[in-house]
Formats: C-alpha cells, sequence, structure tokens
C-alpha cells in the first residue's frame, strides 16, 4: 500500500496529478492483472501510441508504475507494471508545522485580475453570461470588466498577474508550481494549431509549452449553455514546478532555472507573465480557462512549499 499525507507535500501532488486524467486511471486499472507492454495498452484503450507513451512517463515518474525495457522482434518493447494495489492519503496532520517542517501556501488568482497585458486580435473574453468586452478591440483588455473574465484569448501578447506572497520572511522556499487550464487560439478552434506558451516568474524565462492545439472537437465541460459550439471548447491542466534543482512541466524537465534564480524573497509578490513571445516558432495565441469554462474548475494556482529557519 502506497501512504500519503501532507507530510510529504511534493509526494502528494506528484501522485494527485499522475490520477487527474481519465487515460491515466484506465491504464493503471488495465495492469491491475497483468503486466503490459505500450503497444498493448494503446490498442486495448483505443488510443495514440504517442498518448499512451508520455501517460506512462508520469505513472512512472509518479512512481505507480514500473517499467522494464525487453527484447522485442523490432529493436525493445517498454512493459509496464504496476506498484501499488491501495493508496491510502491521510489528512489527520498538526494545524501548526514545528520550525524546519515543510509548509505550504496557496492561493488562487482569477483569471481576470490580471496587472498588465498586451493584446491583439484575435482577442476577447468572456464569463458565465456573455461577452464582457468588445471582441477583437485590444483597448477593450484595460476595461474595468476585466475582472470578471472566465475565458480570455488572445492572438498575440502576453498577460501578467501579481500573485501575493505572504510567507513569513525566516522562510527558505524549496518550491514553486504553477497550475492553470489554456490551449492555443485560432479562428473558431482548430485541434491542430500550435502554439510556443511561455512563462515567466519574476521576469525570469522559466520554460515554454508548445500547445498542440486550440480544442473544440467537444464542449468544454464547465461552459455555460450560451457559448457556442464552433469556438474554443476546453484546455489542458498545465503544472510548472520550479525547485531547488530545476524546473520541470507535468512532472518533466523543462529548464534549469531554480527557485534561487526567481529571487522570490525580495518583494512581496510573485510577478507570474503567460505570453507568445515575438520571435516564437509557432505564434499561435493563448486562450486561458477560469472556474466557469473548459474542463478544469479552478483559476491560477499558485502553491509555494517552504520552510522556517530558525531565527
Amino acid at each position: 500500500m502506497l501512504e500519503l499525507s501532507f507530510r510529504d507535500p511534493n509526494r502528494l501532488v506528484s501522485v494527485s496529478h499522475a490520477l487527474s486524467t481519465r487515460a491515466r486511471v484506465d491504464m493503471l486499472q488495465l495492469l491491475s492483472t497483468k503486466s503490459l507492454n505500450v503497444m498493448e495498452i494503446a490498442e486495448t484503450l483505443q488510443l495514440p501510441v504517442s498518448t499512451v507513451a508520455n501517460n506512462v512517463k508520469i505513472l512512472e515518474a509518479a512512481e505507480l508504475i514500473n517499467t522494464e525495457l525487453l527484447p522485442a522482434s523490432r529493436g525493445a518493447m517498454k512493459v509496464c507494471s504496476r506498484n501499488y494495489d491501495d493508496i491510502r492519503i491521510s489528512f489527520n496532520v498538526e494545524k501548526t508545522f514545528p520550525k524546519g517542517a515543510l509548509n505550504v501556501y496557496e492561493m488562487e488568482m482569477p483569471i481576470g485580475h490580471y496587472s498588465e497585458c498586451e493584446a491583439h486580435p484575435t482577442c476577447g473574453m468572456a464569463n458565465a453570461e456573455g461577452m464582457i468586452v468588445r471582441e477583437d478591440d485590444p483597448a477593450a483588455f484595460y476595461h474595468p470588466k476585466h475582472t470578471g473574465a472566465q475565458i480570455i484569448w488572445l492572438r498575440k501578447g502576453y498577460l501578467e498577474y501579481l500573485m501575493p506572497l505572504d510567507i513569513p520572511a525566516n522562510a527558505r522556499v524549496e518550491s514553486l508550481e504553477v497550475a492553470l487550464e489554456m490551449c492555443s487560439e485560432a479562428p473558431n478552434y482548430d485541434n491542430n494549431w500550435p502554439s510556443d506558451i511561455t512563462v515567466w516568474v519574476n521576469e525570469v524565462d522559466i520554460g515554454t509549452w508548445t500547445s498542440p492545439g486550440d480544442f473544440g472537437d467537444r464542449r468544454g465541460k464547465l461552459n455555460p449553455a450560451w457559448w457556442p459550439d464552433w469556438s474554443t471548447q476546453y484546455g489542458l491542466l498545465k503544472t510548472w514546478r520550479i525547485d531547488r534543482k530545476l524546473t520541470t512541466l507535468d512532472m518533466e524537465e523543462i529548464s534549469g532555472v531554480t527557485v534561487d534564480d526567481l529571487q522570490l524573497m525580495h518583494r512581496p509578490y510573485v510577478r507570474l507573465r503567460i505570453g507568445v513571445k515575438q520571435d516564437a516558432v509557432h505564434q499561435g495565441g493563448i486562450n486561458v480557462f477560469g472556474r466557469q469554462f473548459g474542463d478544469y474548475e479552478q483559476e491560477i494556482v499558485l502553491k509555494i512549499y517552504y520552510s522556517e529557519t530558525q531565527e
């Protein structure tokens, strides 16, 4: 049995992320009785081999499965087996942490509460009731109504947020995580519309994710009834994590930036920017989703793991 608790929040987050999609849950269920290779899993679940291979990496990083390369008729094949039959999560921990123990600071920033922006058509924003500014009008992005946005899209530019950093002065930051749902921005939608979306923290480029498309092949699970079927429907939930060694995106290394590079304790906020660089290879825009659009009921979630040093 795998035992999880708040005493090891990084492990808890890793496993929770690995269990956050139906595809990975189905893969674990499939491996409950026997070991299978990637091709067999893909065939049984009717998924692309590339999708299965990427999900295997995430499950392996969370140590939920074990993989082994075995000889095959053509090269080698990766055989997967499940590591645990049961997982137990304990929430019964002390409400206060002793000095030196790991603490978690978490805050959720509504996507409409950006402090700075640059937007170029196609661009706009909406909430559960309807459009809240004029579509394809960059000037409208500076209207006070932008704070109520639940979906924001822009073809070029960026959104920047100042997220309060309310942790003790003697804190030693071990890692920082940022999670949000997003995708590319195409006219209407286009599942094959790549976009190089970069994230900056405190003016430091922590890495670029190439979104594969602007997804509209089905309705987003949270979208209001008025939202048209021919528009963007949902995104992918992406999680950046910066620790004392490197930066990962969905548990895979994306850059060598560390928390020390961010100089977090030098200011009372975290400056987060999400955008497409002017020289990006794929300038396919951005859609950002809030609680009332897309597939994930959340805004932009910031988590900081820290310990308190002895004074």
